[in-house]
């Protein structure tokens, strides 16, 4: 039996889309026949509508895309236009992204770390390096985003990282590349949370979830890409294929609802777009001031979404120490299949990635959906601080730890709804969210996965155990916070006053 700040509460408002038509079509159900408690509230419409659509004949599609019975031909032509450019430029862009942090760690097991004479902690460094540029620049692009286009922002920094990417295959001391990649942390750090901002201003909370997932998932192809890439060459190609990434993110990128002027959107687009987010209590961006400094540090939300964060981005190893592939060079295997064997586990994330994104959007509910990807992330940690353990179970932790990678997208769609009303405070928080979790891994990291303590790690493989029983717990207290807010009328409904449109 669930907790009942865990159930129902993964999207807005929103949800009549599908439900109101539901509950028109068929026949009142009696009361003695509702269930009541766990995912349920008594007596509520929410049980009417659950066992309602239910006894509806859905298309079988409805179970893992986009279903609402009262949308219109032009708002599901609205979405697929949303799909094939904005959903696609971003994901493009997010796998170019991981594509550089994954070709550290690949390079560093395919002969860096020999032919720059690295040390065993270098590596270390030059993560703390991409991280410290990376959260020094997040927050003041957060802000700049509410106020420059989106369609300029992104796509210039993404050519700026290109160039120095390019030029890592020409480094020749581990100096060198601790220095170009502060640099690329600092272009690099404008990207995810910008991503979900620009997801969540154009997509309703049941269409959310697997959007955010399927750029996340980005992230795994990218992973799996790497592994068959080889030494210098990996930076080489990085760049030559995030070339034309960046230049078609000035086109595809369609900015906000209030000022699109993308080519493939009408003003009917457009109109459909504002409405949309209206319908939801999603607001467009208002005037910039001091008040939003208020408005989000005397709200709970900034506080337990940024700790949830911290603690899911600090769970593992930074992404330029690969404990899997650290096992299998002790193992002795050879490079080729040092690089290659991993991608099994970027697999996995992938399937999972997508499961999970169709299943918390369909059950609507997100918590309970994290959940599950904190307990598979807290079984395989379990299992590698044990260690000595039978092969195959150790083969099977290793792949499955990247299961856990699917919550940090469904938190991100989370915070969007759970901070809709404002999008100032939306922006800030998602800004602050991920900050916050990359500022900790700066540090963290260097006393959880020293890699001097390779493969075994076994003080950093105890601390992903506690961490995820951690998670786990924020989880809830986040789920109870925001049920509380809608029991006392505080919900996502609610918008304020917070100044005029510009």
């Amino acid at each position: 039996m669930l907790p009942p700040w865990l159930s129902q509460d993964a999207t807005d408002h929103d949800q009549n889309e599908q439900d109101e038509a539901s509950v028109a079509l068929l026949p009142k159900i009696p009361a003695d026949k509702l269930p009541r408690g766990g995912i349920f509230q008594e007596n509520s419409e929410e049980d009417v509508v659950s066992l309602a659509t239910e006894s509806k004949k859905l298309p079988w599609w409805s179970y893992i895309w986009d279903y609402g019975p009262k949308e219109t031909p032009q708002e599901r032509k609205f979405v697929q236009k949303l799909d094939i450019y904005l959903l696609a430029i971003l994901s493009l862009g997010y796998f170019i992204k991981n594509l550089d942090q994954t070709n550290i760690a690949n390079a560093y097991v395919s002969g860096m770390k020999e032919a720059l004479s690295m040390t065993s902690n270098e590596i270390n460094l030059i993560d703390v390096a991409w991280t410290t540029g990376y959260v020094l620049r997040q927050l003041p692009s957060q802000f700049i985003l509410t106020k420059v286009r989106p369609s300029i922002w992104i796509p210039s920094c993404e050519l700026v990282w290109t160039i120095l990417t390019f030029s890592l295959a020409g480094a020749t001391t581990s100096g060198q590349v601790i220095g170009i990649r502060f640099f690329v942390g600092l272009v690099e750090s404008i990207f995810y949370p910008a991503a979900h901002f620009l997801i969540g201003s154009w997509y309703k909370p049941p269409e959310l979830g697997k959007r955010a997932c399927v750029f996340h998932a980005a992230a795994a192809a990218a992973g799996m890409f790497s592994g068959y890439l080889q030494a210098a060459w990996l930076f080489v190609m990085d760049a030559l294929i995030s070339l034309p990434i960046c230049l078609a993110g000035f086109y595809m990128i369609p900015d906000l609802p209030e000022n699109t002027v993308a080519f493939y959107l009408t003003e009917e687009d457009a109109k459909l777009a504002r409405r949309r987010m209206n319908d939801v209590g999603r607001a467009p961006r208002r005037t910039l001031g001091w008040s939003i400094l208020g408005r989000v540090f005397t709200r709970w939300h900034v506080y337990s979404l940024t700790l949830l964060y911290i603690i899911f981005i600090n769970t593992s190893p930074s992404s330029s120490v690969n404990p899997f592939a650290l096992w299998l060079k002790d193992q002795g295997y050879p490079v080729s299949q040092i690089n290659t064997i991993p991608t099994g586990a970027g697999t996995i994330q992938l399937v999972t990635t997508i499961i999970f994104a169709m299943l918390s959007d369909f059950l609507r509910n997100r918590p309970l959906v994290m959940s599950l990807s904190t307990s598979i992330g807290f079984f395989s940690a379990l299992c590698l601080a044990i260690w000595n353990i039978p092969n195959g179970l150790k083969w099977l932790a290793f792949l499955i730890h990247k299961a856990a990678v699917p919550f940090g997208p469904l938190a991100m769609s989370w915070a969007n709804e759970i901070c809709g009303g404002d999008a100032e405070e939306r922006a800030v928080v998602l800004g602050v969210m991920n900050a916050s979790g990359y500022a900790v891994n700066t540090w963290l990291p260097l006393l959880t996965y020293p890699v001097v303590d390779a493969p075994r790690f076994r003080r950093g493989f105890v601390y992903s155990t506690l961490a995820f029983l951690a998670q786990f717990g924020v989880t809830v207290l986040v789920a109870f916070l925001r049920r509380r807010d809608k029991e006392n009328g505080k919900g996502d409904e609610e918008i304020e006053d917070i100044g005029e449109f510009e």
